[in-house]
């Protein structure tokens, strides 16, 4: 549940229950009304995750201040677009949105530089992925989707045939595929968690059965499927 107070600040919480949902906003009303402070209703939403393999369920309406909170399906956390399902596919659709109009605007403004400053301008705004290395649940249709763009956006802004080679363009320029991207930003959470003091993080870099930590170590496959 994520909820705006005075439309400055933004909160969530998590819980394995509504009735500890609710204790928990219970807590955030006390502390609010101590500080003066007022939750925004209208601009706060409730989801409910589906339990994989079973139908939904049906859940009591969460109240704040003593008003129902919308339900909603998806919602945006931190740029991060979150499901019921904790499908990617919605966040993937995205970035490859946002991609597309990022490499645009770079393909226009800058289509009269040297091929260096090109790459720079490909490595600095067309690689980023902001969140991809979270992502684990998703359809080959979509990620491909992405790898497309990802390649396309590279061909128009080194103006390059449109069905040119895209592993021997990347190699020529010396700048990482789209596969050699997505591994290094897996690679690079991994080894974040793994060096983290956290318990928790810990606790999931120990366990050699973590659904991510196996996704990421097996995401050169993606290459050949």
């Amino acid at each position: 549940m994520t909820t705006n107070v005075d439309k400055w600040e933004c909160y969530s919480s998590v819980s394995a229950s509504v009735c500890g949902l609710t204790k928990l906003l219970g807590i955030c009303e006390r502390y609010a009304l101590n500080h003066g402070l007022t939750y925004n209703v209208k601009k706060s939403e409730c989801m409910v995750f589906q339990v994989r393999g079973k139908p939904p369920i049906t859940v009591p309406s969460v109240k704040l201040n003593g008003m129902p909170i919308k339900r909603v399906d998806q919602f945006k956390y931190l740029g991060h677009i979150i499901t019921t399902d904790l499908n990617d596919n919605a966040d993937i659709e995205r970035e490859r949105r946002a991609l597309s109009v990022r490499a645009n605007m770079i393909a226009r403004r800058f289509a009269r530089c040297s091929t260096e400053v090109k790459t720079t301008l490909f490595r600095a705004y067309c690689s980023s992925f902001y969140t991809s290395s979270l992502w684990i649940s998703y359809s080959q249709k979509q990620y491909s989707a992405l790898r497309i763009q990802y390649n396309n956006a590279f061909r128009a802004l080194m103006g390059l045939p449109r069905f040119c080679s895209a592993s021997g363009m990347f190699a020529e320029a010396r700048v990482d595929c789209f596969y050699a991207t997505m591994r290094k930003r897996c690679t690079s959470l991994v080894r974040r968690v793994e060096a983290s003091s956290n318990s928790v993080l810990g606790m999931f870099a120990s366990r050699f059965d973590c659904r991510y930590l196996n996704h990421c170590a097996m995401i050169h496959v993606l290459a050949d499927r």
